[in-house]
């Protein structure tokens, strides 16, 4: 390119760089914001919902919504952990436990405490002290854009496997410990419905069919 196509291309570019703003969204920024309503929606649900299976079917769909969102930040390869880990098996993982341990599959009075209140004052607190955390964390960081993405596959990985290790295996042997001791619970009940059925004394009707055999 000569330097007087390159001098008229220059501005050009400016002013294209100039009309975009807060008021021109792009069409990735009106997606981001439409799959972040749904998500926002999605985990209000599993919340406030009181059917258990329920919210573990409302968590696949908010955990979905991050991994989209994620993607449309170009971040392809926390998209795909997050598809692979969180949805494929922490919820796997969650309704597996709801099944082995027997969970109401109905409305379920148990899981409504009464303590609403108390439960969203933690929460709003423990939102704005992660937002406050992370913000602070990351004020004075930069991103290189000459090197790869932030949440690049390249990127992503070495900093997991040089900085995340053992937080990474600790979560691994957490959430086998979890599968573990809903199988403990379930053998245990099966195992006191085996002896409460042992103890309990037959039926009168019982009795004389079998009097009547001998």
């Amino acid at each position: 390119m000569s330097p007087a196509a390159a001098a008229t291309a220059a501005p050009a570019t400016t002013l294209a760089a100039d009309a975009h703003g807060f008021l021109s969204p792009t069409g990735v920024e009106i997606a981001f914001l439409l799959v972040g309503l749904v998500t926002f929606g999605a985990a209000l649900v599993t919340v406030t919902t009181r059917q258990l299976v329920h919210a573990a079917l409302w968590l696949v769909v908010t955990l979905g919504g991050l991994a989209v969102e994620y993607l449309l930040l170009t971040a392809e390869f926390i998209a795909w952990v997050q598809v692979l880990i969180y949805v494929g098996s922490v919820v796997v993982l969650l309704l597996f436990g709801l099944m082995l341990t027997k969970a109401p599959i109905g409305r379920s009075p148990d899981a409504d405490s009464g303590n609403r209140w108390a439960a969203l004052t933690v929460a709003v607190a423990a939102a704005a002290a992660l937002v406050w955390v992370v913000v602070d964390a990351f004020r004075t960081t930069w991103i290189d854009l000459d090197g790869p993405a932030a949440g690049s596959t390249a990127a992503t990985g070495a900093s997991l496997f040089q900085n995340w290790v053992l937080p990474f295996e600790a979560l691994s042997v957490l959430l086998l410990a979890a599968l573990v001791g809903a199988i403990v619970l379930s053998r245990k009940a099966k195992a006191d419905e085996a002896s409460g059925a042992a103890s309990s004394p037959a039926p009168a009707g019982a009795r004389s069919e079998k009097e009547g055999v001998r």
